[in-house]
């Protein structure tokens, strides 16, 4: 996302992109391009394991977005020496996060936690952490470590919400409800830790509405980052039989009608929370609907080129009256 598009106005996130952009929040915080490093440190997942459910969420298949340098079989330095090797080829003046990705990654004892973020941190050239994982797999001895770790690190802990209303999360499988993902969000801000959410787009069962109506009711917490990802129905997972047994509970985005979207669910969100990124790129031959054939940064700019056409930003249509009418 580093490519903009000329236009004279400066938002209130302090640049010229229409919407407030994580990499440019990074750049800025850091004084540097800053990349994430993909880690998979051997988590599984409550929704895995028996302790909420098995088979995981009916969507799920973690091979579909996980880099080929991510392996649980190597240690955590093992995977950011190949990272760094991989990027460094491409980029010089940079510095890195340390991304805890695959499945849960708080699922274990705060003693075992702590050794592998602090392996991370350890590793010359490693600003901070990001850590992915679920909203009901954090709790307040767990959180009081983050807070101590981040006023020594950047640290970003990034929740899997996926959708704000209760029947898809059970629809999916998700073994959480959404008033999980607000306690998670409110404790972990509370604390100072920087808080993101990740959001997929075109669950089963939702209505364009329903997906817009996500954007108000993240307005009310105190969310910093969003990640969105449109529904990529991948092979082998449950999804995709509930899918071929019933096509017409999905909306499958067209290119055009998913950038409409995207536009649409900026335009309603508050324009302090940091957008990372619009959508998500499984390998085409795990994708079993449709196939866009393209990539994250064509995305990106295709998204920007229709906010110039329509003269429009994150955030415009954004008000606490169209939040509390929402909710």
């Amino acid at each position: 996302m580093n490519d903009t598009i000329p236009n004279e106005t400066v938002y209130s996130w302090g640049h010229s992109r229409r919407f407030n952009d994580l990499s440019g929040y990074l750049s800025g915080k850091f004084g540097t391009r800053v990349q994430k490093l993909s880690i998979d440190a051997g988590f599984t997942c409550p929704n895995r394991d028996g302790s909420k459910g098995t088979g995981g969420c009916t969507f799920c298949y973690n091979k579909s977005f996980n880099p080929a340098y991510c392996s649980p079989l190597q240690s955590v330095s093992q995977q950011i020496k190949q990272g760094m090797e991989f990027f460094s080829v491409k980029y010089k003046d940079i510095t890195y996060l340390a991304y805890f990705q695959a499945y849960t990654n708080t699922y274990s004892s705060l003693k075992e936690l702590s050794r592998l973020y602090e392996e991370a941190l350890n590793y010359p050239g490693i600003s901070g952490i990001v850590v992915g994982t679920r909203p009901d797999c954090v709790n307040e001895s767990m959180l009081d470590y983050f807070r101590e770790l981040a006023s020594r690190y950047y640290v970003s802990i990034e929740y899997g919400i996926e959708s704000t209303l209760d029947k898809t999360l059970l629809r999916i499988n998700r073994g959480h409800d959404y008033n999980d993902g607000i306690g998670a969000i409110q404790q972990t801000a509370l604390r100072g830790i920087h808080t993101g959410v990740h959001m997929i787009l075109g669950l089963p069962g939702e209505s364009v509405e329903d997906m817009l109506n996500h954007a108000g009711k993240l307005n009310l917490l105190p969310v910093n980052m969003i990640k969105l990802h449109q529904l990529q129905i991948i092979r082998g997972t449950r999804m995709e039989s509930e899918y071929l047994t019933n096509p017409e509970d999905f909306i499958l985005f067209s290119v055009e009608e998913y950038i409409d979207l995207v536009i649409r669910f900026l335009e309603l969100l508050k324009p302090s929370i940091i957008v990372e990124r619009f959508a998500g790129a499984s390998p085409p031959d795990l994708i079993a609907g449709k196939r866009w054939g393209l990539k994250n940064f064509e995305i990106v700019a295709k998204v920007e080129k229709e906010m110039l056409v329509r003269n429009t930003w994150q955030g415009r249509l954004f008000s606490d009256k169209y939040t509390a009418a929402k909710t």
